[in-house]
């Protein structure tokens, strides 16, 4: 073994950077990191550990990703764009969210078909979520691009009496399209979608829902990789619900909430490399889960004692501590919990197995995730990335279980 081959990752990330001129800073911005994460992997204090993470370091730094880690396998060939004839399951949800909602209106142009009812609304809403808690996106883009039209033309023709429940299950009906945005990888359209809920939420007086909005909102910045705007609108929640929630008689909603923003800045710090926040905003969820003392499901958030858990797991994956990760794991029964829950659990749970090189646990686990929420298990891109890992792992003998998984999600 040469004296090269003993240097660790972070040694010689640090030298290719400087060979490359760049400043930690200069990697941070193309990696979508923060510097400080960037300094604790040259220091070696954040593991990396995933093939898809090193891939990204070795494309910013300009080198073969072996160069980084001798020992990688080669990299996983990818279907040219034209070959994955998936087609993209919101596309007419996204072309529904474009211009202006109810244009019409503002002409005074005739109803051409009766408004439906607010008890009729109610459940167009409510089967919304339902589809979304499914992960069945491609029914939930036919079912809410008729919905959101219908809505706004509703909330500008009802009587003043009806408008502001019209403004909440408008500002409802939004959060399902940020939600679902941003779960298919198409953060801007996130962004469009929670920002007017946020203001049909206001125009409800509807504070909480305020906060739901600006709950889907920070999802959006985090896979745009806008981790300060993220935090912003996370952290400018939570500080204003803090306070409240200290008394004894903060409804369990508002609890929820604030539980709920607890673990989006959870994530985010875990991305940002920073255990001690991190752990600190899990410590403060599982306290408020704790008050709840049950699992629920208040403004779609299904926070409560298990969902923290869930995230627990997940931000060690992020941090790289796949141990605590699969330790944490054997104690969630996530079985009541909606299938869209149960399945990112199982992915974060696969992901946990390819940082500790174990194939087939991580097959087995995205297997199942698959018959749960197959949909999301096809589009999502951390699936995306930890089953090129695996294939990477196990090349050149790729089991078929995996081999036929990556086919279904358009990998290879």
């Amino acid at each position: 073994m040469t004296a090269s081959d003993t240097k660790t990752v972070g040694q010689r990330v640090k030298e290719l950077r400087r060979t490359a001129g760049m400043s930690q800073s200069d990697l941070a911005a193309a990696m979508g990191r923060s510097e400080s994460w960037v300094s604790q992997v040259e220091r070696g204090v954040q593991p990396v550990e995933r093939l898809s993470v090193l891939q990204a370091l070795a494309d910013a730094l300009n080198v073969p990703v072996r160069d980084l880690r001798p020992d990688a396998a080669a990299p996983v060939e990818e279907a040219e764009p034209e070959e994955q004839t998936k087609s993209n399951d919101l596309d007419g949800l996204r072309v529904a969210l474009t211009g202006h909602p109810a244009l019409g209106s503002l002409f005074q142009q005739p109803l051409t078909e009766p408004t439906p009812s607010l008890a009729d609304f109610r459940h167009q809403v409510d089967e919304a979520w339902t589809l979304v808690h499914a992960s069945s996106y491609a029914a939930l883009s036919d079912h809410i691009a008729k919905l959101l039209p219908s809505i706004e033309t509703a909330v500008r023709h009802a009587p003043a009496g009806d408008r502001m429940e019209l403004h909440a299950l408008r500002a409802k009906a939004y959060q399902v399209a940020a939600a679902s945005f941003t779960r298919q990888d198409q953060a801007d359209a996130a962004w469009v979608a929670a920002d007017r809920a946020l203001q049909a939420a206001e125009l409800a007086g509807q504070p909480l829902e305020v906060v739901a909005s600006l709950f889907r909102m920070a999802h959006a910045f985090m896979r745009q990789q806008h981790m300060d705007q993220a935090e912003q609108a996370a952290q400018s929640a939570a500080a204003v619900m803090g306070p409240r929630t200290e008394t004894p008689a903060c409804p369990p909603e508002e609890l929820s909430l604030f539980g709920a923003m607890n673990l989006v800045l959870a994530v985010i710090n875990a991305r940002e490399g920073n255990r001690g926040r991190t752990h600190e905003h899990i410590e403060r969820a599982r306290g408020v889960a704790a008050r709840l003392g049950e699992d629920r499901n208040d403004f779609d958030t299904e926070f409560g004692p298990t969902n923290v858990e869930i995230h627990a797991v997940s931000t060690a994956v992020e941090l790289g501590d796949a141990g605590l990760a699969l330790e944490v794991a054997k104690h969630v029964d996530a079985s009541g919990l909606s299938p869209e829950r149960q399945s990112r659990f199982l992915l974060d749970v696969a992901r946990a197995h390819a940082q500790r090189r174990h194939v087939g646990e991580a097959t087995a686990a995205l297997m199942e995730a698959e018959t749960l929420a197959p949909e999301q298990i096809h589009d999502h891109h951390l699936a995306r990335e930890v089953i090129r890992d695996l294939i990477q792992l196990s090349d050149p003998r790729v089991p078929e279980s995996l081999r036929n998984l990556a086919e279904r999600s358009a990998v290879i």
